[in-house]
């Protein structure tokens, strides 16, 4: 025989409580916690920690130790030596004093590695933009667009190349904006 009150009641999968997913209950009431401490068993009511108490990652990966001087000093010589080469080699070499930072350093400092991989990484970047630039500036209607981009990549070679030096001499790692990723 049934009892005819069961039909008024939930029931759930699992038996017993209704919800037995805390998802599937209803909101609690706004002043349901009152009186009870700041920390509850209600998620919606806890406020998040504000992005100051967050802690800010390290360069590299896991738990590494700091960038040392000489680890700055060759980081440094990483990004300053594409916008040396950029000067001397009219353009052409940037990205060849980086990739022997990198073949020299890439095991013994991650810091370095980083610093070296991102230089070289934006120096063959400013390149390609150069050369298609030279390409597109060969044609009358296109020089429009190859001027800026041979401009671009001078210049972003250099200034970059020199912000990112200031950088890892501060012991800071740099990314540079535009890179595409061939060493890592």
């Amino acid at each position: 025989m049934t009892d005819p009150n069961a039909q008024n009641q939930q029931q759930s999968p699992q038996g017993g409580n209704p919800w037995a997913n805390p998802m599937d209950a209803p909101p609690p009431f706004p002043n349901a916690d009152a009186g009870r401490s700041s920390y509850s068993s209600n998620p919606y009511s806890q406020v998040p920690p504000s992005y100051s108490q967050i802690p800010s990652p390290q360069y590299g990966r896991g738990n590494q130790r700091k960038a040392n001087g000489d680890d700055r000093l060759w980081a440094m010589l990483a990004h300053l030596s594409a916008p040396i080469a950029a000067v001397v080699s009219a353009g052409w070499l940037t990205f060849l004093g980086p990739l022997i930072v990198w073949l020299v350093k890439k095991d013994s400092s991650p810091f370095v590695r980083n610093a070296s991989a991102g230089a070289f990484n934006f120096s063959i970047t400013m390149a390609l933009v150069s050369i298609i630039g030279w390409i597109l500036s060969f044609t009358v209607v296109l020089a429009i667009i190859g001027i800026p981009m041979i401009i671009l990549g001078s210049l972003g070679a250099i200034v970059l190349g020199i912000v990112g030096a200031l950088k890892a001499w501060n012991g800071e790692p740099y990314t540079y904006p535009w890179q595409l990723r061939i060493l890592s």
